[in-house]
């Protein structure tokens, strides 16, 4: 088969140890704390792990972050996505819309202790149309679970979303999902996920069986097998427990699908690489996990392999210096901001990545942007839509502070230093429409609604500079069926949205103010206004922009901004 034309030597290790079962490198037990002493930062740091869920939509994401939640005893029982009328919803799922159409449109955050680590887990919205709350999210952790369905292999979604992580170097674990289905051979998905990733992967688990005659799954270092056993909605004792492959009585029970399982298991530990930490801490090795997420299956190993192998908090890069989680000054970057999170009080939160230091309820700090200070007496933990009051929080920790316009998307905090964290993306739109009040008395509420989504990120929002209608930007219908949902039912302002003419959007800039006065007033009705007030030029077709672009060399035209219009790019860098 092709999966093994390239393939490094031989696994010199004896087949029953565990080549990762030496590099638990980051774990710190709090009884090597003085208990007299305030925990440092750089002590806690190495207690953290901040990981985001990504996958294809209906790869079964939401359903794999609800039974982390479960393994790690945030929850007692675990929700459904498609939930009936009598059941939970996911946990992670928490607006109407996601509860109704059972997918997710926004990224939600929960924070979880296990094994004396704080596992801060964010689940993204798998849809494309909501690419970009993923993109941000990617921004603001420090490694990534992929999710793929083992029915359709790698799709679409699944390589764009890789192509981020790439850009960042980003660790990358693999759960490939649905094993209790009929699926592709185990070695047809790791040649796939191989060529389609362009990195190497070890597969940690190995399945035996497939659909109705999935058995459960071998623990290769172990040489054990973990019996698979359906419908569990709640951790059990007998999860726990592992075979010795060559037990007689499991081999009769089993028969010939354990004999074809051991015999592409030595082939695995004969032409597939070893397990290398450095590589995988690189981005250029991915460990492989086989379960069902939604029968508890696999997710145990998963929760270990976060403990034991991702990395705790790292450096971060800001405009002016590369920012160490080990620094005593505190700093954090906003990467979401969620508005109508609580209903009865029509809030919007902004979330926060601690980047350095020891945060402290109570403590002031500036915004880079504009120098303004903030207070932090209110500062959220969450579990989802459920949040905390929190009393501190360490590098790698995602906080929440109730937000009432003053913090946007990009804005860095500090106590005191200038700095500016880069890489929170906005792209430039791909579809438009215009909207108006379905009804001229509510107009008010939806010019509220549409400066709060669009500050949120849920939608791209324009306003023309010579005057008019209102113009929507976003990359699939669905966002558009979202965005009219939520105004409507989150600001009671039922919209009509009409078509547009416009087909693609840039951002423009200059180093010549001058030049960019006069090109603003000669495209005036081209000209519009984002979110955050930065300059947009609207063609109808490709044709339009070339010329302008030709015409005015001294004006940029950009694809990509960042922070509040201050940092422009022609596409995602890494």
């Amino acid at each position: 088969m092709a999966i093994f034309t390239s393939r490094r030597a031989l696994l010199t290790e004896p087949a029953n140890t565990a080549p990762y079962n030496c590099i638990r490198i980051y774990t710190l037990s709090r009884t090597a704390i003085d208990p007299q002493q305030s925990p440092s930062p750089g002590q806690e740091v190495l207690r953290r792990r901040s990981f985001a869920i990504i996958s294809h939509p209906d790869a079964g994401k939401t359903t794999l972050t609800e039974k982390l939640l479960l393994y790690a005893g945030a929850i007692q029982i675990a929700g459904s996505v498609k939930a009936r009328k009598a059941s939970r919803h996911a946990t992670s799922d928490w607006m109407e819309i996601e509860k109704q159409r059972g997918i997710s449109v926004a990224s939600s955050v929960m924070q979880m202790e296990y094994r004396d680590c704080i596992i801060n887990l964010l689940d993204t919205p798998g849809h494309q149309d909501f690419s970009e709350d993923t993109y941000r999210v990617l921004t603001a952790v420090d490694s990534a679970l992929m999710v793929i369905d083992a029915a359709n292999g790698v799709e679409s979604q699944t390589l764009r979303l890789l192509e981020v992580c790439r850009a960042r170097n980003t660790p990358l674990i693999t759960f490939i999902n649905k094993m209790d289905r009929e699926v592709k051979r185990p070695l047809e998905l790791m040649d796939e996920i191989e060529n389609a990733l362009g990195m190497e992967v070890v597969p940690f688990t190995w399945p035996v069986g497939m659909g109705k005659s999935f058995a459960g799954v071998i623990d290769i270092a172990k040489s054990k097998m973990r019996l698979f056993k359906a419908g569990e909605d709640r951790v059990s004792d007998s999860s726990d427990t592992l075979i010795d492959i060559h037990d007689p009585a499991l081999q009769e029970r089993l028969g010939s699908d354990l004999k074809e399982a051991l015999a592409e298991v030595d082939l695995i530990r004969n032409a597939m690489p070893e397990f290398n930490l450095e590589a995988f801490l690189a981005g250029k090795q991915s460990p492989v996990f086989f379960g069902s997420a939604i029968n508890n299956f696999g997710v145990r190993e998963i929760l270990n392999t976060l403990v034991e192998l991702a990395p705790p908090p790292g450096s971060r890069k800001a405009i002016q210096r590369e920012v160490l989680p080990s620094e005593g000054k505190f700093s954090a970057v906003v990467f979401k901001i969620q508005a109508n999170m609580d209903p009865a009080h029509r809030d919007r939160v902004a979330f926060l990545r601690i980047c350095s230091g020891h945060f402290q309820r109570g403590m002031r700090l500036k915004i880079c942007r504009n120098g303004k200070e903030v207070r932090t007496n209110n500062a959220l933990s969450f579990l989802s839509q459920r949040r905390d009051i929190l009393d501190e929080a360490f590098p790698g920790d995602i906080i929440g502070l109730p937000n009432h316009g003053l913090l946007r998307l990009g804005d860095t905090l500090t106590e005191g230093e200038q700095l500016q964290f880069t890489g929170l993306p906005f792209f430039a739109p791909e579809i438009f429409k215009l909207v108006e009040s379905a009804d001229p008395l509510r107009s008010k509420q939806l010019r509220t609604g549409l400066m709060q989504l669009g500050e949120e990120g849920a939608i791209q929002v324009f306003r023309p500079m010579a005057g008019g209608i209102m113009l929507l930007g976003a990359f699939g219908q669905l966002q558009f069926e979202v965005v009219a949902h939520r105004l409507k039912s989150e600001y009671g302002a039922e919209v009509r949205l009409l078509p547009a003419r416009y087909s693609l959007a840039r951002w423009v800039s200059s180093t010549d103010p001058v030049a960019l006065k006069k090109f603003t007033q000669e495209n005036i009705h081209r000209m519009a206004e984002d979110v955050v007030g930065a300059a947009v030029f609207l063609a109808t077709h490709k044709s339009e922009l070339d010329v302008a672009q030709q015409r005015w060399e001294s004006i940029e035209f950009h694809a990509l901004r960042e922070h509040a219009g201050l940092i422009y790019q022609s596409e995602l860098a890494g």
